[in-house]
């Protein structure tokens, strides 16, 4: 349309084209667009991660593996295994600087925040960019919360707003009260304890309300990581970490100064239980056998034991005092199982550090047995018609192409029988072994309580057998009971907590595993061992004792076995990696573990003396003491003298052994001069080498 002058219309001009929107209304204008996008993006997206969104429903549903306790023979707790659950602890009924640690080191800013916080998450992203790695979370108490009890540990961004979601849901349904409760009621705390109440019970043996400002701080300074900072095997890095969670309380005002330095001054002490960590190696073991008992548990358990909490505390000084003393040695590791009688485990110790390494020496290491084998030879032999009188001589010995050489490198000639038990002999063990059969010692060892493989080669007659600690106190102990075969157990019962019993070990009888006059002898000589042999440091005034040493080639193993009345304590030390220790011998480390074992041990066990065991044959008079047969008892601590022929040479306080013997499989060579051995002593037929009992 013309304009009145003649001149084109505007719209002409522009080419028919609309006129431009104002700046006000292009902004109303792509802010509308924006808005519709963005609510189209928001619903998409929280439909797509909205969809599989657990059921909010189970808020206050706990799904738990059920809970085992353990406790020694007297009542005492020694550990928990599974999860820990406690009645939900009233926020209000807890001093308040136990929730205020918690917020003070996991989220500052809980009180100000809709459920997640923009500032701690962008400072934690700055943070984590400027270090390379993650260094700090962002995530708040209530998205922590969220995350424990709807969602998986996976860390991908699709969980990551699923918690993000789930935080804004929780703050929109519950007060930051409620949210707090929920948070402390449910958190893992290490060691199987879910929930201030269930940790403050597991780590101090005390409800949660009266946990003082060191203790909540240790407690918060474990969230961030429960096996890294627990107080019991990282005692260190949780006190470095409590005072971390101090300083953050001071800076939030939960807390003065001076109630900080008053935290740091008063020690936090550990429950007992849970410190003896060594004890865990025996809950380790009867763990294996709950399954086996019961099946698979279904509902909270208490397992009644055997252990004796006191003992095992002894058990576990003795055997750290000589590790720390004698590590300049090699002496790297340990192993003590001590039983009652009855077959009873009262102490276990199963290495020199639970937290270092869980392997239990005590039940599923196998090392050479050493001398200490040599009981199982004697026993045969006495069967078969030897007494500890009976005149033997040490001499070169040749036995299929093997040639046992003696500890002093010495042949001392003739003596009794007795004294080369004493002695530990080994020429005199192989010709014994090699007369009464060694398929006689194999099957005396396994009538008592040996169940590894036993071979039949010559050099078993000096330990060349691999045995755990369990087997060898187990097997000891018919010597120490009046000759009844036991089976070493720990589990007395096991019930629920409301009483319900569902296993109880039966009170079977022992069978008689050794007749007299085999026992009366065995004890004898065995006593000798410690009066004037090899086991002399581990001599103590007034007691009945007896054992037998044991040390195999080049210092790889050494044990010392010994016992008194109805009580039995196998010791071991070693390397893990079989490597050769210096100059450690059954009579030093081993013997000293015993020894300090059981000088604590003894006078809290009502112990008698050696008991002699079934009936002695009618007519049967026991032979001279057996220190009339060996000579004049010496003085257990009395050094070789200047001079002795007989005595080794002395290195770092020890005796050097004889060389590392050469076993191989040629006929039988015997010795130049013959060696008496008693009429009644047949020879039994050679067994091939491969034969296992």
């Amino acid at each position: 349309m013309a304009r009145k002058d003649g001149g084109p219309d505007r719209n002409e001009q522009a080419g028919g084209k609309k006129p431009r929107r104002s700046f006000l209304g292009g902004l109303f204008y792509w802010t509308a667009v924006l808005a519709v996008w963005g609510l189209i993006f928001a619903v998409v997206f929280f439909a797509v991660f909205a969809r599989d969104l657990p059921d909010t429903s189970s808020l206050y549903e706990v799904d738990r593996q059920p809970s085992i306790t353990y406790l020694d023979r007297s009542g005492a707790l020694i550990a928990v295994r599974g999860t820990q659950m406690a009645p939900p602890v009233d926020l209000d009924a807890l001093p308040d600087y136990v929730p205020a640690a918690f917020i003070a080191i996991e989220d500052r800013r809980f009180y100000h925040h809709p459920g997640f916080d923009p500032i701690g998450m962008s400072r934690a992203m700055a943070l984590n960019l400027k270090a390379g790695r993650v260094v700090q979370g962002g995530s708040t108490i209530t998205q922590q919360l969220a995350k424990n009890l709807f969602l998986t540990p996976d860390q991908n961004m699709k969980r990551k707003v699923q918690e993000l979601m789930l935080a804004v849901w929780l703050e929109m349904k519950f007060t930051k009260k409620e949210i707090l409760a929920l948070y402390l009621n449910r958190v893992y705390f290490g060691a199987g304890a879910y929930g201030i109440e269930a940790a403050s019970q597991r780590y101090f043996d005390k409800s949660a309300d009266k946990l003082t400002v060191g203790e909540a701080a240790l407690l918060a300074g474990l969230l961030k990581a429960p096996s890294r900072y627990s107080p019991v095997s990282e005692s260190k890095r949780a006190a470095t970490r409590a005072n971390v969670v101090l300083n953050e309380m001071v800076e939030t005002g939960a807390i003065t100064p001076a109630q900080r330095e008053a935290a740091v001054a008063e020690p936090v002490r550990v429950s007992r239980t849970l410190a003896s960590q060594h004890a865990q190696y025996f809950i380790d073991w009867l763990d294996k056998q709950i399954r086996g008992l019961v099946g698979e548990p279904t509902e909270d358990m208490v397992v009644e034991t055997t252990l004796d909490l006191t003992l095992q505390t002894d058990a576990e000084r003795a055997v750290r005092r000589i590790l720390d003393r004698d590590k300049g040695r090699g002496v790297e590791q340990a192993a003590l199982v001590a039983l009652d009688g009855e077959g009873r485990v009262r102490a276990m110790i199963g290495g020199g550090s639970y937290a270092d390494s869980q392997f239990n020496r005590a039940v599923d290491a196998r090392r050479q047995a050493g001398s200490a084998w040599k009981p199982f030879v004697y026993l045969a032999a006495v069967e078969a018609g030897y007494t500890p009188a009976t005149p033997v001589v040490d001499q070169p010995l040749t036995i299929g192409g093997w040639s046992p050489r003696n500890y002093s490198g010495n042949f001392a000639g003739q003596m009794t029988l007795a004294q080369a038990v004493a002695q530990s002999t080994n020429t005199v063990a192989a010709y014994v072994a090699d007369q009464v059969g060694r398929d006689a010692v194999a099957r005396a060892a396994r009538r008592l309580g040996v169940t590894s493989e036993i071979g039949l080669q010559p050099s078993m007659a000096l330990g060349a057998v691999e045995v755990s600690p369990l087997e060898m106190a187990q097997a000891y102990d018919a010597f120490a009971n009046g000759g009844k075969r036991v089976e070493a157990y720990g589990i007395s019962r096991i019930r629920t907590p409301s009483g319900r019993v569902i296993y109880s070990h039966g009170a079977g009888e022992n069978g008689q595993a050794i007749n007299n006059p085999s026992l009366y002898y065995m004890n004898q000589m065995l006593r000798g061992v410690i009066t004037s042999g090899s086991g002399r440091s581990a001599a103590i005034g007034g007691r009945d004792i007896a054992g037998k040493t044991g040390t195999t080639s080049d210092y790889k193993d050494a044990w010392f076995v010994g016992y008194t009345g109805g009580f039995v304590a196998a010791v071991w030390v070693g390397k893990d990696d079989n490597k050769a220790m210096r100059g450690v011998t059954g009579g030093s480390s081993p013997a000293a573990i015993w020894r300090g074992f059981m000088e604590a041990a003894l006078p809290k066990l009502a112990v008698q003396p050696i008991p002699n065991g079934p009936p002695l044959p009618e007519g049967w008079v026991a032979p001279d003491p057996v220190g009339d047969m060996m000579g004049q008892v010496q003085d257990p601590y009395a050094q070789p003298q200047e001079g002795d022929p007989n005595a080794p040479p002395i290195v770092d306080g020890e005796p050097v052994p004889a060389p590392k013997p050469l076993p191989n499989d040629q006929p039988v060579v015997r010795p130049t001069s013959p060696q008496p051995s008693p009429k009644d002593a047949p020879r039994s037929e050679k067994k091939p080498e491969a034969v296992f009992f």
